[in-house]
């Protein structure tokens, strides 16, 4: 069975899409609800685990989305942030390393 992966919903203003193209990821972001673009980055069990362990906001929507949720502001912006520096989304373990 494959494993489980989980999205972070990153939602993408005109400021973060800029960063992105400059670094080239601008083509992962996806269209959503009336042109707003949104950035998924996916956790594994293990990482879902430790980001509803470290952030006491966070809910994970088992019913319908299967994604985390509510996590604060400062939060989402470090994991992009990661994400433009690595020039991945892939980074969740390094993001979490720090917590």
């Amino acid at each position: 069975m494959a494993e489980e992966k989980y999205p972070i919903n990153i939602w993408i203003n005109e400021e973060r899409y800029q960063k992105l193209q400059e670094a080239g990821l601008a083509d992962m972001c996806e269209e959503m609800l009336a042109g707003l673009k949104v950035l998924r980055v996916y956790a594994n069990e293990e990482q879902k685990d430790k980001i509803l362990k470290v952030f006491p906001t966070a809910k994970f929507d088992a019913s319908t989305t299967k994604s985390i949720e509510l996590l604060p502001r400062e939060v989402k912006d470090k994991i992009f942030d990661k994400i433009v520096e690595k020039r991945s989304v892939d980074i969740l373990d390094e993001f979490l390393a720090d917590y």
